[in-house]
């Protein structure tokens, strides 16, 4: 018996293949759906004023309220090196709906034709909204830029779709403490 390769053969083993278990797990590694539930305790000893959890292997952001009566998880981009990113304890300082945009010392050394401003609106990388932390030019903020999220991709900040971090702005006080790991 001769067995002939057709586009439909071809196709439908494909399909089999999406089915394999062990083919969902390697899909799913690199996917922003892939980030679990994280416990506050392996970060902080208590909630204090809330607590905010930025995972960046997992390109996730966790925050609970000070109650524990709201827990989130939004997915995140996260700085495009190790050299860029900051990891340990922090906390938020301050907040701006519509942050206007100044590139850091060091990103303008590697590109000068950086504008010394961009104000709040459409063209600004800081997005709709920007909560600022008590380390100097990190921020985590939203972004205009939609197809950053779940990647490398910033200069440092950990970055959210703008309807996130819009939600996330009207939870967090000042003072939220901050891990980012």
């Amino acid at each position: 018996m001769t067995s002939t390769i057709t586009r439909r053969s071809i196709l439908a083993a494909g399909l089999a293949g999406l089915a394999s278990p062990a083919l969902a797990v390697q899909t799913t590694r690199h996917n922003v759906s892939s980030f679990k539930r994280v416990d506050w305790r392996d970060h902080f000893d208590d909630l204090g004023r809330g607590l905010i959890v930025a995972d960046t292997a997992s390109r996730a952001l966790h925050f609970w309220n000070s109650d524990e009566s709201v827990y989130r998880i939004y997915p995140t981009s996260v700085p495009m090196s190790e050299e860029l990113t900051k990891l340990g304890y922090t906390e938020v300082v301050g907040k701006k709906e519509g942050p206007t945009w100044t590139p850091t010392p060091s990103m303008r050394e590697r590109d000068p034709s950086l504008p010394r401003v961009i104000p709040a609106g459409p063209t600004n990388p800081l997005g709709t909204h920007a909560l600022y932390l008590s380390w100097q030019y990190y921020r985590i903020h939203g972004t205009h830029d939609t197809r950053k999220i779940g990647r490398r991709s910033s200069d440092g900040c950990i970055g959210l779709y703008n309807e996130m971090i819009a939600d996330l702005y009207a939870l967090v006080k000042i003072g939220t403490r901050v891990r980012l790991i």
